[in-house]
């Protein structure tokens, strides 16, 4: 590639290598009423306007249909459905509630971008409806709510919701549902998400806590699209994702596959396991090479109810425990297999095997089907064992299963509740077993409206990390957010950094047993305790005083990190410059063979980049002592250290060999770094 570059080719090549310096995380889509920006201007002020319809020419109902199928909805102009100008669109015909207008995206709108969308919407008698999004991977659709509880007898209206959708997405929709009279829809915008800068002066906080446990945090496929929440997940949360949603069994275990197989062989324990929805945040982790816990294989919630019933039909009755007991391995065993020849490259380090099944009083669920809004308490688990006892084939199936390096955890919220001593003696069972690696701390806390209020106090949370700790497992914090009082808006964020400051003093204390901290979110907008503003980051991308609480006086040109004393990589890190070195004190490199060939393909090309960038991130799995086929060679590491460049395998030869793929070089040396 010579000659002429592609400006947006280079920003795009150099973002890829911003990402892999920092390596890089889910979380339940909450749409905010509206997004404010920097300089206090909303979004749709900023943004390019795509679409602006206010339904007084046909040409505006272009792009808008019913959600097929069996949707009886008709939609056309109508001066009834007016809320300014002459009409606005009507949706009639509706016969379920599912039933609605739906604006195609797919298509019309362009892959990997964030749109804001704004509209009113009102109901022919009364307003009750939900503004949702819906699309499809591999023949399995989707759905999400982006705004609820649009009630009332006038107009309502969403204010710069956020939506995209992913590369191998089709029949993406937004639509309105809810009741089944006629909906008037009007005054409907689609403006193109500005960009907005983060501060980049700040120190990284994957960096600061790098030699003591990874900071990670979680993702859903509509977090890849933002820019700047990508680049705050970059920078600050790169060494751990969570797939927030859409690795959970209702996501993975695929109904129509999995009765069809059924019909054909007559085989009712072999569920059918698909990981379509979670493809665009896996691909990514697989792209960068990030470790990914997985997130979760067995829980009563978000667990599809035919999965426990007669011929899949959740009508019909529970199944036996053993019948159970051999849908449980399989589907472990199909979870697992599934997943590493999909991704055999990302390191799924972490398991959580079983999630929240104690009551907080320290007993087993109730018999039942888990229903949010009258039935919480319910598990299936329980309903077709009687007891917890399905943890134990849990994580023996899970052990038997799981790829190599992947630790297992027993998960739960409340953690530090009369529960704890159930979780504790279950643990030292499966520990005595050899089951069991670790316990996860989902830490959803509450600060309320001072430290004096908060819940957990900090010490009856340390009694549980010690508790924990003292059993010889590994412990993780796996889902960590601190709220403050409901829509206090900053009132109360000084006393969310106090409480954020003692949560780190206790890991830092226990960072010899805590292997890693995630987040659940990065920005409070995107959080699903959005209203209580429970994370480090605001609607502006901009760092909160928890942040800043955690990383006290450090600032961007501190150091953060010493040497590393394991294997043979040495490590000197400040938050500004990273040089990762890798060594070879035990064995002399050969000569080069072919200067940024790093993987010896014969060839020089991003995938060279990737695995330096991986041997640096996780050099047991990928560097010079790796054991996967995957690792860096000694010939490999000889090829990738290019002329000039410090000595060693460093950031600056993944750079090197991306400036050469520009074009900007005709070899691989370190001038092309400069």
């Amino acid at each position: 590639m010579k000659g002429k570059i592609n400006k947006k080719l280079i920003a795009g090549v150099m973002g890829a290598a911003m990402t892999l310096t920092a390596t890089a995380s889910a979380v339940h889509a909450v749409a905010p009423a509206t997004l404010k920006l920097t300089n206090n201007k909303t979004a749709s002020s900023e943004g390019k306007v795509v679409y602006e319809l206010g339904f007084e020419d046909e040409a505006d109902l272009k792009n808008w249909s019913n959600r097929g199928g069996d949707d009886t909805t008709k939609v056309s102009l109508s001066a009834d459905a007016a809320k300014s100008g002459k009409s606005g669109l009507a949706a009639t015909g509706r016969s379920e509630s599912w039933n609605g207008p739906a604006f195609r995206l797919d298509g019309v709108l362009q892959p990997n971008t964030q749109y804001y969308i704004t509209a009113s919407v009102k109901g022919k008698y009364y307003t009750n409806a939900t503004f949702s999004f819906q699309y499809t991977i591999d023949g399995q659709t989707s759905y999400s709510n982006l705004a609820k509880d649009l009630n009332g007898s006038d107009w309502q209206t969403i204010k710069n919701i956020p939506v995209s959708y992913s590369d191998g997405m089709e029949g993406v929709y937004v639509y309105f549902e809810g009741g089944s009279d006629d909906l008037y829809v009007d005054d409907f915008k689609v403006v193109e998400a500005p960009d907005v800068d983060i501060e980049t002066d700040l120190p990284s906080l994957s960096e600061i806590y790098k030699d003591k446990f990874k900071i990670g945090t979680a993702l859903t496929p509509d977090d890849l699209a933002s820019k700047p929440f990508m680049s705050l997940v970059q920078k600050h949360f790169g060494e751990s994702i969570t797939v927030g949603n859409q690795m959970k069994p209702d996501y993975v275990l695929n109904e129509a596959a999995t009765k069809k197989y059924f019909e054909e062989t007559g085989d009712d324990t072999t569920p059918q396991i698909s990981f379509s929805q979670a493809k665009p945040v896996l691909n990514y982790a697989n792209k960068y090479g990030i470790p990914v816990r997985i997130h979760t294989l067995v829980w009563h919630s978000q667990s599809p109810e035919w999965f426990f019933k007669e011929d899949y039909d959740a009508k019909k009755d529970y199944v036996s425990p053993e019948k159970m007991k051999k849908r449980m391995e399989n589907y472990i065993k199909s979870y697992f297999e599934t997943l590493t020849k999909l991704y055999p490259n990302i390191d799924f380090y972490a398991c959580d095997v079983v999630n929240e099944a104690w009551l907080d009083q320290g007993q087993p669920r109730k018999p039942g089907h888990c229903a949010q809004d009258n039935n919480w308490e319910a598990s299936d688990w329980v309903a077709v064992f009687g007891d917890n006892s399905f943890i134990d084939y849990a994580f023996e199936y899970a052990r038997k299963y799981a790829p190599k390096g992947c630790k297992l955890y027993y998960n739960d919220f409340n953690e530090y509740t009369k529960k704890l001593d159930s979780i504790v003696d279950m643990a030292k069972r499966l520990k005595a077993a050899g089951n069991i690696d670790g316990i996860g701390m989902q830490s959803h806390l509450d600060v309320r409206e001072s430290l004096a209020a908060a819940y957990p106090p900090l010490n009856t949370y340390e009694d549980a990390v010690k508790a924990y700790t003292d059993l010889g497992l590994d412990v993780q914090i796996t889902e960590l957010d601190v709220t403050v009082q409901d829509r206090s808006g900053d009132k109360y964020f000084n006393e969310q950094a106090k409480y954020y400051k003692g949560l780190f003093d206790i890991y830092e204390k226990y960072s010899d047993k805590i292997s890693a901290v995630i987040f659940w979110g990065v920005t409070d907008t995107k959080s699903w305790r959005s209203p209580q503003n429970p994370l480090l980051f605001d609607a502006d991308f901009k760092a909160k005083p928890a942040f800043k609480s955690i990383v006290g006086s450090r600032t961007a040109a501190d150091p953060v990190r010493t040497t590393r004393p394991e294997g043979n990589v040495v490590t000197t890190t400040s938050t500004t410059t990273t040089t990762t070195q890798t060594t070879t004190s035990n064995s002399q490199l050969p000569a080069a063979k072919l200067v940024g060939d790093a993987n010896n393909d014969n060839s020089i090309d991003m995938s060279d980049v990737v695995l330096i960038m991986q041997s640096l991130a996780s050099p047991d799995k990928y560097g010079l002592n790796g054991t996967e086929k995957t690792h860096l060679t000694l010939q490999g590491a000889a090829n990738a250290d290019a002329p000039g460049t410090s000595k060693g395998i460093t950031n600056e030869d993944a750079l090197a060999i991306q400036y050469y793929l520009l074009g900007l070089t005709d070899e691989v040396k370190a001038a092309a770094a400069k």
